[in-house]
């Protein structure tokens, strides 16, 4: 178990409501649609009959940080034609990113063509997942009134939502379900702000003890939109791992930080090296198959607070980037 040293009122689930609320509220403002679903589950649609849009998809991805995260939407990138980017930082980013917006619940109904299958992310993670992560970071929040965000294209049947409600042991009404499929605008931007999220997984996979781990900031090029999945779930990946920086600050040896960061870029993975959606086509669309190793962001930086050195891996990859967006 990891301390992470947080208080007890730091609980996503509290943290996140007054920005479920905006949405909810300004519906109209953010473009997205507020409906109620048989058994008074809340379902937020910001992309499948709603337009949604860029300022939904930044609103809502605060909401998978738990309200511990900022995002921002810049035009500074390092790209002469991609010139919008993500900023990503966090008040708490341990909990922020592995303890809600990590996609790790994962949800299923049906077989066959009419099954439904989801990844979960966002404070309900922390309320009534049962992931092996929560009991590493020793991190759990308590019943009430919660949300959970769906990449999907269509809505999630009724018996997703109840056993939501059952795990998470709260009542229907209070549940909020936000729906982005992946080939919306607002699904974009909620997707490449997982860039600081993504680094922290990988660090975690590649053992690196989470209590070493002070803070973190990142960002990544704000990929265009496809109606096709194939090609928007590629150039979302391909944001990260072709254009994403990262910055971390861990307390340990200096031998240790520099080695993080020559193992965090996703260069450092044997499936680096073409548009992800060309990997996916290469291993028969089997996701498993896939390095995971590969998910990670193109530089990292990384500052050890012990010494004050700072060492850096991995490049920017604007040629592949172009050949994802389509440049």
């Amino acid at each position: 178990m990891v301390d992470l040293g947080l208080e007890s009122a730091c609980n996503v689930n509290l943290a996140v409501r007054p920005l479920v609320s905006q949405l909810r509220e300004r519906a109209a403002e953010y473009r997205v649609a507020v409906s109620k679903m048989p058994n008074g589950v809340e379902v937020i649609d910001a992309g499948i009959t709603a337009r949604g849009g860029l300022e939904a998809g930044r609103l809502i991805s605060e909401i998978c940080m738990g309200g511990l995260g900022r995002i921002a939407l810049t035009a500074t990138a390092p790209f002469a034609d991609w010139r919008w980017q993500v900023d990503v930082s966090a008040s708490h980013p341990l909990i922020a990113c592995l303890a809600s917006q990590y996609a790790g619940w994962s949800l299923s109904h049906g077989e066959g063509k009419s099954a439904f299958f989801a990844l979960g992310s966002g404070p309900a993670r922390a309320m009534g997942s049962r992931e092996p992560l929560f009991e590493e970071l020793g991190y759990r929040t308590p019943p009430g009134e919660t949300v959970i965000v769906l990449e999907v294209d269509r809505l999630p049947p009724l018996e997703i939502a109840e056993k939501l409600v059952e795990r998470c042991g709260i009542q229907p009404s209070e549940l909020t379900l936000v729906l982005t499929p992946t080939t919306s605008l607002a699904g974009g931007v909620q997707i490449v702000s997982r860039v600081l999220e993504v680094a922290l997984h990988k660090l975690h996979e590649l053992k690196f003890p989470l209590a070493q781990f002070v803070d973190g900031t990142a960002t990544a090029p704000l990929p265009p939109p496809s109606p096709d999945f194939m090609t928007a779930m590629g150039r979302t990946n391909d944001a990260i791992l072709f254009g994403g920086q990262v910055h971390l600050y861990v307390d340990c040896a200096d031998d240790a930080a520099q080695e993080l960061a020559r193992q965090l870029p996703s260069s450092a993975s044997r499936d680096f090296g073409k548009p992800f959606a060309k990997v996916f086509k290469d291993y028969g669309y089997d996701f498993y198959k896939v390095d995971p190793m590969l998910f990670s962001p193109a530089v990292a930086c990384v500052t050890n607070v012990a010494s004050g050195n700072t060492f850096s891996g991995g490049a920017l990859h604007a040629e592949l980037l172009s050949q994802s967006f389509g440049g």
